[in-house]
């Protein structure tokens, strides 16, 4: 069978996945729209209840140790009606509690792992920083090792579910060693004495999904809970492209959801006493739109099914994150025009896709910050973004 082509089982998966998001999820989106909240306990404990949280987290751990191709699907599935549903999916399948999975230790996977199929753990990532963004090795947030203790010092910003996850995967500098050798990661529970959060960030989308800095005022977390020493910064970026897929797939699913609304929409609407999908740039543009989507999903596929259970290949991530980010914005920017003022308008739901787009294609390695890496792999050589100077100091 075609790597292309769903199997059997991933077909019933699928068709649960969309049952649920039709029937239970679709109904919540608007609400959870309106009033910028996440989804609530009782809702993540259902996705727990559907095996949805633990699809590839290894079967030891109590999840069902599926390949990544599963869980994307449901993510894409979810994500298409209401994001914040897809999000706890997302993170408990392709977030940082990969990097225990991974890189974790023995004691680690024992302690945390189990507690993600159950929706009792939610771990979010803490990478950016106020003058780190794009580039991560920048970060200044400090730690040092005391005794029996990490101790963890400053600012984290755009944490998605910030205020809100119960455990962070902080990405850290060891001892001021500078560079990506320095860098390393500690999980740090929500109520850590020292950590604060700031308020929570308005964003133009991305209602249902909480985002605030993180202030790590000398946080002293059991020196059990380094996941990733210093010198880790290349591991944990490997485990950070399962998250990139996860990525690309909310901006696969905003994309089919606009091109499925857009398909219906122009069969209904008239004008000037015609079906306005009788136009010919009509069909122009909704070919446009298939074509984008398509594309999309296949980049997608290609680097799920080769990552099978194991850590995806990074050519093959960039080129599908960067293909499926502009695509969200650029297929949901179309599906606005052929809805026309009804496009601009809350009531039918394509400008929400619009904002939404928007914020996955910043999130998590801009296409900007993609295209580099593609160029890398290409030539087999770096390339350093900083002045001479700097590369040299």
């Amino acid at each position: 069978m075609s790597d292309f082509q769903f199997s059997d089982d991933e077909r019933a998966l699928q068709q649960v996945a969309a049952e649920v998001a039709r029937e239970v999820y679709a109904p919540l989106a608007d609400d959870l729209e309106e009033r910028h909240e996440p989804l609530p306990e009782q809702e993540v404990a259902r996705l727990a209840d559907l095996g949805f949280l633990g699809i590839c987290i290894p079967e030891e751990f109590g999840g069902a140790g599926a390949p990544l191709t599963d869980a994307l699907i449901v993510v894409e599935e979810l994500a298409k009606v209401c994001r914040p549903a897809a999000f706890q999916v997302f993170e408990a399948n392709v977030g940082p509690a990969r990097v225990l999975e991974f890189f974790g230790t023995p004691e680690q996977q024992q302690a945390f792992l189990p507690l993600v199929p159950t929706g009792a753990m939610t771990m979010a990532i803490g990478i950016s920083e106020p003058d780190a963004g794009s580039a991560a090795t920048d970060m200044r947030t400090s730690a040092r090792i005391e005794g029996d203790e990490v101790v963890i010092r400053g600012t984290k910003r755009w944490i998605s579910n910030g205020g809100h996850a119960t455990h962070y995967l902080v990405y850290c500098r060891f001892d001021d060693v500078p560079g990506a050798k320095g860098i390393g990661a500690v999980v740090v529970p929500a109520d850590a004495p020292g950590l604060t959060y700031g308020a929570r960030e308005r964003l133009m989308g991305w209602k249902g999904i909480p985002s605030a800095d993180l202030y790590l005022d000398d946080v002293r977390v059991p020196l059990d809970n380094l996941a990733v020493p210093a010198g880790g910064f290349r591991d944990l970026f490997g485990v950070f492209s399962i998250e990139r897929l996860g990525n690309s797939t909310m901006s696969l699913a905003l994309g089919q959801a606009a091109l499925d609304k857009a398909t219906a929409y122009v069969q209904e609407r008239k004008a000037f006493g015609r079906t306005i999908v009788e136009f010919q740039s009509v069909q122009q543009t909704l070919a446009d739109m298939k074509l984008q989507v398509d594309a999309a999903r296949l980049l997608i596929r290609r680097a799920a099914v080769n990552a099978g259970t194991g850590l995806p290949d990074t050519l093959e991530v960039s080129l599908a994150k960067c293909f499926a980010n502009e695509m969200g914005k650029k297929v949901t920017d179309w599906g606005m025009q052929l809805f026309g003022g009804n496009g601009y308008t809350v009531e039918y739901g394509m400008e929400r896709l619009h904002r939404d787009a928007h914020g996955w294609a910043i999130a998590g390695g801009t296409p900007a910050i993609q295209r580099t890496r593609i160029a890398s792999e290409l030539v087999g050589r770096g390339f350093s973004q900083r002045p001479e100077s700097a590369v040299r100091a």
